[in-house]
């Protein structure tokens, strides 16, 4: 096998892995969903019903099965239908994450807010100032992120907590 065979092997095989935890991680959030429906009674048709078709049926049930993913807004509003925090829609972790669980990201929210054009950044920016409300901080500089912050900020980016860091540093926010 030349060198440049093994290269593009294992560039898919990067590739592979990375849509592997991505469909993994779906998979354990449709499962936390369909926990959460079910320890209230309720069958998908009963969710429709009850949110007076905001939520179809087969879409939740595609969101459970993780053939679809939820956004961090729908994922705010299913928190909210169940009555529950939305941390509990979320799957815990199988593995320890460094990052996540040691000191956390800081991210610069002022260079955040001046991307808030950008689709990609604005949920973010939306997660962003839901925690600075929930912990009162409002200086809007400088944002702690703990792992459960990052966990809700990969569903928000369709990511992977792993490879969060990564994303903000591409887009040059986090902060020193």
């Amino acid at each position: 096998m030349s060198t440049t065979d093994a290269v593009a092997d294992l560039q898919v095989d990067l590739v592979s892995d990375e849509v592997d935890l991505s469909a993994s991680y779906q998979s354990r959030l449709g499962e936390r969903l369909r926990a959460v429906r079910r320890s209230q009674g309720m069958r998908l048709q009963d969710v429709e019903e009850r949110s007076d078709g905001r939520f179809k049926a087969v879409v939740i049930g595609s969101y459970e099965r993780g053939d679809r993913a939820v956004s961090a807004h729908k994922l705010a509003a299913l928190a909210s239908f169940y009555e529950v925090p939305l941390i509990d829609l979320l799957p815990d972790e199988e593995t320890q994450h460094t990052r996540a669980d040691g000191p956390g990201l800081r991210v610069a929210v002022d260079r955040l807010r001046d991307l808030a054009d950008d689709p990609d950044v604005a949920p973010l920016l939306r997660l962003a100032q839901h925690v600075q409300w929930l912990r009162d901080d409002y200086n809007g500089r400088v944002l702690s992120l703990r792992a459960d912050d990052l966990r809700t900020i990969a569903v928000a980016l369709g990511s992977h907590p792993d490879s969060i860091d990564r994303w903000l540093e591409e887009r040059d926010l986090l902060a020193p």
